[in-house]
């Protein structure tokens, strides 16, 4: 069992651990310590979700629908196009250095819904993790569950780690040109997914 076990786990993190859009959220939201649990918890647990959807069979959904991806993918473009602009925003305009105390903090269920939208409105993630991790857990024959626990297994480690990690950078942005820095690359990050986003619509 172990032997799925390994490369379930070793496959999600190489497909989480690139820098996007969600990485970059539950980052941001380390460093500020806002919700971090619950960022974290909120995108391992729809990891969870879509990865035993993919592994359970119905990863087929997602090439039965094709209106469903392109709906999906434009949704996610307008979605990271106006976090960018925010980002953006940010970084030309807030000068304040990155003090937790003083942060104002957003609502509980304004936070989640944010981690919510950069999971399920990304259409790469229904690739990753119901297409790919579901038609690679079929290898597996019986123990293609334990190839998904690995996969979940490492989300879970994978966000909890970025975002109670992230507190260890807070001295670095303590700095109000630290904090602007990051702000202003979220922003790049974010433009740069929506418009491959829109090219993928348009192609």
């Amino acid at each position: 069992m172990m032997t799925a076990f390994f490369p379930g786990f070793f496959l999600g993190i190489s497909l989480i651990a690139a820098i996007g859009a969600q990485n970059a959220f539950v980052l941001r939201q380390g460093l500020q310590r806002r919700h971090v649990f619950a960022v974290c918890l909120t995108c391992a647990a729809s990891d969870a979700v879509l990865v035993t959807v993919g592994v359970a069979g119905f990863g087929f959904l997602v090439t039965a629908m094709p209106w469903l991806e392109t709906a999906m993918t434009i949704g996610g473009a307008v979605f990271l196009a106006l976090y960018a602009s925010k980002s953006f925003w940010a970084a030309f305009s807030d000068t304040s250095s990155l003090s937790p105390s003083d942060v104002k903090i957003a609502s509980l269920s304004s936070t989640i819904a944010a981690a919510l939208a950069f999971t399920w409105l990304n259409p790469h993630v229904y690739l990753d993790t119901v297409v790919l991790l579901g038609s690679i857990s079929t290898n597996y024959g019986d123990d293609r569950f334990m190839f998904a626990i690995g996969a979940i297994t490492a989300s879970f480690v994978f966000f909890f780690s970025l975002g109670l990690g992230a507190r260890l950078l807070t001295p670095l942005f303590s700095s109000p040109r630290s904090w602007q820095v990051l702000e202003f690359l979220v922003g790049v990050i974010m433009t740069a997914l929506a418009l491959k986003l829109i090219l993928r619509v348009a192609s």
